[in-house]
């Protein structure tokens, strides 16, 4: 049994410990139980009533005149504190708790770290924490949660290690909350490392059936672009339900695998007849067929959405707008958005980014403007999506005075990101110096986004100095990353400076890093086609050689002129011709060439930026064969239509 201390007459007075006057009774809650009063020996069944009712006041007046308060009232008035989100409240209420020896109690000790962190308060749980002497696994998780959510992931790990060290054995809870500390800040490296022990540890331990914590796995090797770790695990889970199912999706969605996204999809409609996908499902999936601008996949999609009903949950409907925005359906986004009835900041975002990756940037800073005027607060992937524009229509003033204000009229202090688009902002419109000044102007440390942008823009001016220090950082930051070796060799390439793009050749060699193949995709009748540089295993790929070949000789004399500049090899002009007629655009153009019918537009998507004879090749298509092209590469989309490209030349 418990031992209950009555607060002593000789201690100050407070909320709960008033000076000793006759009692008054609660106006509103005798009112309604007037044959209860305060002198009752056990007010417990009120002040429970009390909190159930929100009055949480009124509760805590009442505790005062309480003896023997239960664990249960205890637990209300904690409850209550949090659902009112009172910090001062809550700390009195612990004071009478301690005072009353519930302090030692695991259950309550868990339900009073869970208050403080839901008050936000990690200090005071920690404190709890800290002077709780008997402590239960569930006490260490309710720390885990706290600390977790807040993003301190590596604190949780180091306290998971010492309560292994004590020999505490872990629960379902723990491993749920110590995987998600893995990615609860930066996906460091450090962390994966962590991650897999955690991993073996459940293999161990016997936790493999449980589907809750294979299915945290599952997301948290997703979190970290680990796709085949996430797939073995995944397909070992003896049990999955539509949350496991989902997870996977979402990490194929999110790690540049929509084909496998889609088939995973696919699968599970057919497998699972007793599972019915959610609204998270939808919104990876309708990612999915975004990434692939698959249009005829996203109007299915779409129609199962509204036969289940989802067309009214808010991420459903931003993930359709997206999706018809990115397969070039840029009117009917409008349309889905013009029809909500409600809608947050993410809806507002998705329609400023349709917009800014169409190259409509005027467009996109008046949805923002008009966003503003609605009283919808921007969060800082707004000023993402709309400097972004501002970068691909080349509005470098406007960007700049929306940089300058996020910080003055928002209170939104910049992130890499944002810094990322300055820098692309300024460096697209060749003012390399001016984005060369922001990076070393900058309070935070720049990483490989903010360089990373200032190559891509050297890539495109062919400025050497500025990018031979671009990727002298990136080097350092992302060693293994073979693009960046791939830009400096194309900057060299175009400078003609062939011992540098040797030089820089063999340190992909040595390194055993190979470059992202060019990867085109195209829908037609409702499928989706994949091709790759060179493609020689598509059935039709002697006639698309064959027409893509005519094509050239024949725009040739309309004067286009094969931009050689790009192949990277110290060849002659003819094999450098024939390497450009092998790009993955260019056969997924003939392709589609060949399969569309007459006034059918072609939707392809491509997975690098679009070369400068792919764009010239495609503009001369468009006109000589009468047909319209939309081309999303991996910054925006072109819509090649008569001769002429939307972007006008500018990306």
């Amino acid at each position: 049994m418990w031992a209950f201390h009555t607060p002593q007459p000789t201690q100050p007075p407070s909320l709960f410990n008033p000076p000793r006057a006759p009692p008054k009774l609660p106006s509103s809650s005798l009112a309604v139980n007037p044959s209860i009063s305060t002198s009752t020996p056990n007010n417990n069944q009120l002040i429970q009533s009390l909190c159930k009712r929100g009055n949480l006041k009124q509760a805590l007046k009442l505790l005062s005149h309480e003896p023997n308060p239960s664990q249960r009232t205890y637990e209300l008035l904690i409850l209550s504190c949090a659902h009112q989100n009172s910090l001062s409240l809550a700390q009195s209420l612990h004071s009478h708790i301690s005072e009353n020896g519930f302090d030692q109690d695991p259950f309550l000790v868990t339900k009073l770290i869970t208050m403080y962190s839901d008050l936000d308060s990690l200090d005071d749980a920690r404190k709890v924490f800290d002077k709780t002497r008997k402590r239960t696994i569930f006490v260490w998780n309710a720390l885990f949660r706290a600390l977790t959510l807040a993003g301190l992931g590596e604190e949780v790990l180091g306290l998971y290690g010492k309560m292994n060290r004590i020999g505490l054995p872990s629960d379902r809870f723990t491993y749920t909350y110590v995987l998600k500390a893995c990615v609860a800040s930066e996906c460091m490296v450090s962390l994966l490392k962590k991650g897999k022990e955690i991993h073996a540890h459940i293999l161990r331990h016997g936790f493999e059936a449980h589907v809750h914590v294979m299915t945290t796995l599952v997301d948290m090797y997703a979190r970290f672009g680990c796709v085949a770790h996430a797939g073995i695990v995944f397909k070992s889970m003896p049990v999955r339900n539509v949350v496991s199912w989902s997870a996977m999706i979402a990490c194929y969605a999110k790690n540049e695998k929509p084909f496998e996204a889609l088939e995973l999809f696919r699968e599970m409609m057919i497998e699972t007849h007793d599972l019915v996908p959610n609204s998270v499902t939808m919104v990876s999936v309708l990612q999915a067929c975004a990434a692939l601008s698959a249009l005829e996949q996203g109007k299915l999609i779409h129609a199962y959405v509204l036969r289940r009903g989802l067309d009214s949950v808010l991420p459903v409907i931003s993930a359709l707008i997206t999706m018809y925005s990115r397969c070039g359906e840029l009117e009917l986004g409008q349309r889905i958005f013009d029809r909500m009835e409600k809608r947050d900041v993410v809806s507002w975002n998705s329609l400023i980014s349709s917009y800014g990756i169409h190259g409509y940037g005027k467009k996109a800073m008046q949805i923002f403007q008009e966003m503003i005027h609605q009283g919808v607060s921007p969060s800082p992937i707004t000023f993402v999506s709309v400097l972004g524009a501002c970068s691909h229509a080349g509005l470098v003033e406007e960007g700049k005075r929306l940089f300058d204000s996020m910080r003055k009229v928002y209170g939104i202090i910049p992130s890499v990101e944002h810094y990322a688009c300055m820098v692309d902002l300024l460096g697209r419109a060749n003012r390399l110096e001016e984005a060369a000044r922001i990076i070393y102007e900058m309070r935070i440390e720049p990483g490989a986004k903010v360089w990373g942008s200032l190559l891509g823009s050297c890539r495109i001016h062919c400025n050497v100095e500025l990018a031979e220090r671009a990727s002298h950082r990136l080097f350092q930051l992302e060693p293994l990353s073979a693009g960046n070796y791939v830009l400096l060799a194309d900057i060299y390439a175009e400078a003609e400076m062939w011992d540098d793009v040797k030089r820089v050749r063999k340190l992909l060699e040595t390194r055993s890093l190979q470059k992202v193949a060019g990867r085109s995709w195209i829908e037609v009748k409702k499928k989706m086609y994949s091709f790759v540089s060179v493609d020689e295993f598509n059935p039709q790929i002697e006639e698309i050689q064959s027409l893509l070949i005519k094509l050239s000789a024949e725009m040739k004399e309309k004067g286009y002129k094969p931009q050689t500049k790009v192949v990277l090899y110290d060849l002659d002009e003819g094999e450098k011709e024939r390497i450009l007629l092998g790009h993955s655009e260019k056969l997924a153009v003939a392709f589609g060439l060949i399969n569309t019918n007459k006034g059918e537009t072609i939707r392809i998507t491509k997975n690098l930026r679009l070369c400068e004879d792919c764009h010239s090749f495609t503009k001369f298509i468009s006109k000589f064969t009468n047909k319209e092209i939309l081309v999303r590469d991996v910054n925006r989309f072109h819509h090649f239509q008569n001769g002429v490209c939307s972007c006008e030349d500018y990306w």
